[in-house]
Order: structure tokens, then C-alpha cells, then sequence
């Protein structure tokens, strides 16, 4: 049962006839996990912390720095030099203090991410390299959680959905491997505009809470392309590839 306070909160949620009350609740009955607290992961995290989910956890092992501000809107320029979950906490919490935090002040790796996304219903993806990207979304299919996976580049921007299933593509399937260095630009080479990011993880953000309501449709089976200098979107479908070395027939377990 909603409090009185709660219900005023999220009126708004609650007016949708999609979501209601019963929704809100299955909101606050929840546990989500976003990695990373950069430019995807403050859209995201922002908006899920807004939207009521019960228990957040972040995982992030840098520091808020000066180059940082122009897209990670979590952080304020007198964060700089501090620990980019301190900083993303003590915003959430006043954002929304209905919701528990969780904090992990540690570089997800192998030898860490079973036990720690194991606690939770779901995991955004808010990394920005390839090595977290891919054991993220090895440990998500292992685990049997879904994973809402999004990117950016300068001007573009992609996300999708993966959720572990028999019939549905995971991150392999899309990109088999991670690519060799020096193949894809990092941000800090070629830049990334602050809006996309948000523009991103807003998306991600939509597709997490549509799922633990269990409303609408989902980016399953779908790359969503985002160009934001010719202001498009466009939308590749995504199959499973029996060829995958994460879900295919014959899996080689890269995690």
C-alpha cells in the first residue's frame, strides 16, 4: 500500500493508466543496478531514482573531474576531486529519500559483478568502454537478468534491450567481440555533445521501468540508432546468432 506522501509524489505515474497504483508499487518493490555514474548513467539514474524504484545501487570506481560536467548532470563543479558515487548519492538522496541507495565503490570485474548484480531485478548499462560492456553483458546472461544496454559517440547515440532468453540476441550477438584498441574512438579523442548521453539514458531509463511494470513494448530484437545532427532515429533489428559465442550453439563462456 502507498502513503499518503507517496501518492502525491508519484500522481503523475499513478494518473497513467498503464501504470496506477499496483505499477507504482511494483516500482517500489524493485532493485536496479546502473553501472556507471558518467553522462549515460546520470540521465539514468536520475530517472529511476525519480520514478520511485525502491532500491538503486551504483557502481562506479572514478572521480567527479572538471571535463566531466559538460553531460555527467549528477555532478556540480564543487564535486570535483570526489568519489563520483558520493557525489551521485548525496543528489539522489535528496532527490527522492523514499528510495534506498546503494553504493559500490569499486571497478566492476570478474571477480566481483556475480555477487553483486545477483541482488538485484534488473542492470543499465552506463559504462563508457568496451572490456565493462561485454563482462556486463556475459555476467547479465549468466545471471538470467535482463540488461538495457546503451552507447554514445560524439553525435550518436544506440540503445537496445537484452533480455536472457532462448529466442531473444544478447550484446554478442550484436558485437561478437570487443574490438582491438584503437579501432573505435574513445569520447575523450572525438568528443561526445552532453545532450546525447541524457538522450540515451533517458531511453534506457523508459525501457527499465516499462519492464519492471511489465507495460508496453520493448527494444528486444531492436537497435535503436540516434543521430542527433540530423536529428533521426532509426531502428535495426537485432537476431539471435547461432554463431554467438555467448548464446549461440556452441558457447565458449567468454565471462
Amino acid at each position: 500500500m502507498l502513503n499518503k506522501d507517496q501518492i502525491e509524489r508519484y500522481s503523475r505515474n499513478i494518473l497513467i493508466k498503464e501504470i496506477g497504483e499496483s505499477g507504482q508499487e511494483k516500482l517500489l518493490n524493485s532493485k536496479v543496478l546502473c553501472i556507471g555514474t558518467g553522462g549515460l548513467g546520470s540521465a539514468i539514474l536520475y530517472h529511476i531514482v525519480a520514478s520511485g524504484i525502491g532500491i538503486v545501487g551504483i557502481a562506479d570506481d572514478e572521480k567527479v573531474e572538471l571535463s566531466n560536467l559538460q553531460r555527467q548532470i549528477l555532478h556540480f563543479t564543487p564535486d570535483i576531486g570526489k568519489e563520483k558515487v558520493v557525489s551521485a548519492k548525496e543528489k539522489l538522496n535528496k532527490l527522492n529519500p523514499d528510495v534506498k541507495i546503494i553504493t559500490y565503490r569499486e571497478r566492476i570485474n570478474k571477480s566481483n559483478i556475480m555477487d553483486i548484480i545477483k541482488e538485484y531485478d534488473a542492470v543499465v548499462d552506463g559504462t563508457d568502454n568496451f572490456e565493462t560492456r561485454f563482462l556486463v553483458n556475459d555476467a547479465c546472461y549468466f545471471a538470467k537478468k535482463p540488461l538495457f544496454y546503451g552507447a554514445v559517440l560524439a553525435m550518436e547515440g544506440q540503445v537496445s534491450t537484452f533480455i536472457p532468453d532462448k529466442n531473444n540476441p544478447c550484446y554478442r550477438c550484436l558485437y561478437p567481440e570487443p574490438p582491438q584498441d584503437g579501432i573505435i574512438p574513445k569520447t575523450s579523442e572525438v568528443g561526445v555533445l552532453g545532450v546525447v548521453p541524457g538522450i540515451i539514458g533517458l531511453i534506457e531509463a523508459t525501457e527499465c521501468i516499462k519492464y519492471l511494470i511489465g507495460i508496453g513494448d520493448l527494444l528486444v530484437g531492436r537497435l535503436l540508432i540516434y543521430d542527433a545532427l540530423r536529428l533521426r532515429f532509426r531502428e535495426a533489428i537485432l537476431k539471435k546468432d547461432p554463431n554467438c559465442p555467448l548464446c549461440g550453439k556452441n558457447p565458449v563462456n567468454p565471462v
